[in-house]
């Protein structure tokens, strides 16, 4: 009698993330409800910054649209390299072009970050191990995006004129604001013990992911290449849009103050930075020498390039991912 060797069980996900089937349509539909929340409630920016775009110089405008559409290629890479288990490429593009309209329709990071930790589990990639290589990626692209700019400012020392970028006096408090919030994180970790053990299981863990994925050059050279080529693209489209408008800034100073810029709002919890990126691109442009009036029309037009013409695609990609259970 011949034995009959049973399949073996496909990984179940955690029941936090088995989406039961009357919500999956749901889910499906929502991010178009919220992009048309966000586009009313921002349809004066929309009306102003086509204005601008009607004007501008085309080429120039392809190529910060070229620059923008592979920033989600970069996204996509640093994402394989976080992440020992090969990725299906075609989904996880996808899947970062779809993160990127979530990024812009919940605060800052949560967006992108649900959708990637949806997308690893459900590739089969442990909850715990997904979580580590989520933060491994945020970690390598904050330290990739601060490299970029502290060497940009020592090799053009005199981008950015930095005396007018914080009030008088606004330093001190800034810097007392800060360390009083470090004290307070740490005082509730060393008080709560299920929070400190739970945070030394999570170190712990994405410690030896880390370790893991830089054994592999192929992955180590993934996760820092795209990292720094991710700020890399995105600069580079603001000084497009710049010089498509005429901007009297040389394109390495805009690139400059797009890196001040986005790490200056890094914690600020707006969906996407809507509002504080804007208002930070054109203090910065402004500190690196442009006219307010042009700085502003600049960051009204490069906003609608990079956040509100791909936010409907990519909100009917997300549900369409949604929908075929890709996340």
């Amino acid at each position: 009698m011949t034995a009959v060797r049973l399949p073996r069980a496909l990984p179940r996900l955690p029941r936090a993330l088995v989406l039961r089937p009357a919500v999956r349509p749901v889910l499906c539909l929502l991010p178009l409800a919220l992009v048309l929340v966000v586009a009313v409630r921002h349809r004066s920016v929309l009306a102003e910054g086509f204005g601008h775009l009607r004007s501008a110089e085309w080429p120039w405008l392809v190529a910060a649209a070229g620059a923008t559409c592979l920033t989600w290629v970069a996204a996509a890479v640093t994402r394989q390299g976080a992440v020992m288990e090969r990725l299906p490429a075609r989904r996880l593009l996808a899947t970062q072009f779809a993160a990127g309209a979530a990024n812009h329709l919940l605060p800052t990071g949560l967006g992108a970050g649900a959708v990637n930790l949806r997308f690893m589990t459900v590739c089969g990639v442990p909850l715990a191990r997904s979580s580590a290589a989520l933060a491994l990626y945020v970690l390598a692209e904050a330290v990739a995006r601060l490299a970029l700019l502290l060497g940009l400012l020592i090799a053009f020392p005199d981008a950015l004129r930095v005396d007018g970028l914080l009030p008088r006096g606004a330093v001190a408090p800034l810097l007392l604001g800060v360390g009083l919030a470090l004290l307070g994180a740490l005082a509730v970790l060393v008080l709560v013990r299920r929070l400190r053990a739970a945070v030394f299981t999570f170190l712990r863990t994405a410690f030896g992911e880390a370790r893991s994925v830089h054994t592999r050059p192929s992955r180590a050279l993934a996760l820092w290449g795209g990292s720094l080529a991710f700020p890399l693209l995105q600069a580079a489209g603001l000084a497009s849009v710049g010089r498509a408008l005429g901007l009297p800034v040389s394109p390495t100073h805009m690139m400059i103050a797009y890196l001040a810029a986005t790490i200056a709002v890094a914690m600020v919890p707006t969906p996407g930075g809507l509002g504080s990126v804007e208002a930070a691109l054109v203090v910065t442009l402004v500190a690196a020498g442009g006219p307010v009036a042009v700085a502003t029309a600049v960051v009204l037009a490069y906003r609608i390039i990079t956040v509100w013409l791909p936010l409907l695609p990519g909100a009917l990609t997300l549900g369409a991912l949604v929908r075929w259970k890709v996340i």
